[in-house]
C-alpha cells in the first residue's frame, strides 16, 4: 500500500510539472500568429516563407525575448504595437476604436442592402404612376366610327 501511494504521488508530481512545460511555446505560437511580418509580404509572422527574410528573424527573436521577460500576452502585443505601430497586428484588438474595424463592414453591407431595396421600391412606385390607368375597352360604335374614318383616309381612289 505505501508503495502504491508513492507511485501515485510521483505521477501527480510529474503531471503537475508537465502541465506548465508547453506554456512558453504555446504562448509563442499564440502571440506569433497574431503578429504580421513587417517585410511587406502581408503574411503572419510565424508563417513568413521568404527565403532569407531580413525582418522575420529579428522579430521572432524579439518575440522570444518579450515572452522570456514574463509579460502577459497583452503586454507583448502592446510592446510590438509601440515599436512597429498598429499595423503589426494580424487583426485589430477588440475594444475601443478598433471595434469600428469589426462593425463597419457588416453595417455597410446591411445599409447597402436596405438602400438598394428602397431604391427598387421607389422605382417601382414611379413606374406604376407613369402607367395609364386601366380603362374600359371602347364601345363598338366608337370602334366602328374610327374604322370608317380610317378607311376614308386611306382610300386613294378619289
Amino acid at each position: 500500500m505505501p508503495r502504491r501511494l508513492l507511485q501515485i504521488a510521483l505521477v501527480c508530481l510529474l503531471a503537475v510539472t508537465m502541465l506548465g512545460a508547453g506554456t512558453p511555446s504555446t504562448s509563442f505560437d499564440k502571440i506569433g500568429h497574431k503578429l504580421m511580418c513587417q517585410c511587406g509580404c502581408g503574411q503572419i509572422l510565424l508563417e513568413c516563407n521568404h527565403v532569407g527574410c531580413p525582418v522575420s528573424g529579428p522579430m521572432i527573436d524579439e518575440l522570444h525575448t518579450q515572452i522570456a521577460t514574463g509579460l502577459p500576452e497583452a503586454g507583448v502585443l502592446n510592446w510590438f504595437i509601440g515599436k512597429y505601430g498598429p499595423i503589426v497586428l494580424a487583426e485589430p484588438i477588440r475594444g475601443g476604436f478598433d471595434n469600428v474595424a469589426w462593425i463597419v463592414p457588416f453595417a455597410a453591407l446591411v445599409l447597402a442592402t436596405l438602400g438598394v431595396a428602397l431604391l427598387i421600391r421607389m422605382w417601382h412606385r414611379r413606374y406604376a404612376r407613369m402607367q395609364p390607368a386601366a380603362t374600359a375597352p371602347p364601345s363598338d360604335t366608337t370602334t366602328n366610327a374610327m374604322r370608317d374614318r380610317i378607311r376614308r383616309d386611306i382610300d386613294f381612289d378619289s
